[in-house]
């Protein structure tokens, strides 16, 4: 990890993990438009059956969850195809807050990313690009549509020049990698050509760095599944 043999017992005890993901909360969720809204069902409990459990009921999209190739690539991987290699990637996190605070609409450029490099070097290839807009703090709101997403420009040009290489992806705090008035999904479209992923609804990316941690995606993998929900960890090297 960033040239940390991670075999060394003393290295993994001191590498940190930060959660990414919002509680799954039916009270307080931004449904994507169209999608079911989810919800929880006690079916057992601690008086009757002497035991306590839920049922969930969701789509593979709601909440924090990653997406498969095969969400929108004809023949693409589906979620019981990707390996643990797939899950478990390099991220950079590129702080776009400023822009998007006065404009719910704002496309991600390339000249935003050549900034990001210039102040933290070379995106490291078949990386996970994550933006970080602000939106979790709209999350459970009406307001966290509409929402900013990334220039099919700046991914072209990521995937252009092997930056998300064939591995990588892209992630969000909002819904979705698109600006949300993009009803084509372009940059979706681009960053599902590869096996690559996209993570979305994120949370807590004030306590990911810019650079220099990883990305590791859990949820349930479904047969002929198009993605997840998930709990979706930063895993930052000692520091």
């Amino acid at each position: 990890m960033s040239g940390i043999a991670i075999t060394d017992d003393a290295v993994l005890a001191r590498l940190r993990l930060v959660s990414l993901s919002h509680i799954n909360d039916p009270a307080r969720v931004s449904v994507y438009p169209g999608d079911p809204p989810p919800r929880l069902e006690t079916v057992a409990t601690l008086e009757d059956e002497g035991f306590y459990l839920q049922a969930v009921f969701a789509s593979e999209h709601t909440g924090t969850h990653w997406g498969a190739p095969g969400h929108f690539t004809p023949g693409g991987l589906l979620a019981d195809e990707m390996t643990p290699e797939d899950l478990f990637r390099p991220v950079v996190r590129v702080d776009v807050r400023a822009e998007c605070a006065g404009d719910p609409g704002y496309a991600v450029t390339v000249a935003d990313l050549e900034q990001w490099e210039r102040v933290h070097g070379r995106i490291p290839g078949e990386s996970v690009v994550v933006i970080w807009t602000g939106w979790a703090e709209r999350f459970g709101t009406e307001r966290f549509l509409p929402h900013p997403g990334f220039a099919p420009e700046a991914v072209r040009w990521l995937v252009d020049t092997g930056r998300l290489g064939e591995r990588g992806g892209t992630g969000t705090d909002a819904f979705s990698p698109d600006v949300s008035s993009d009803t084509g999904f372009t940059v979706s479209r681009l960053v599902y050509r590869q096996r690559r992923i996209s993570l979305e609804v994120l949370t807590n990316l004030a306590d990911l760095p810019a650079t220099g941690a990883w990305v590791l995606c859990g949820g349930q993998i479904n047969r002929a599944g198009s993605g997840s929900t998930a709990l979706i960890y930063g895993v930052l090297p000692p520091g």
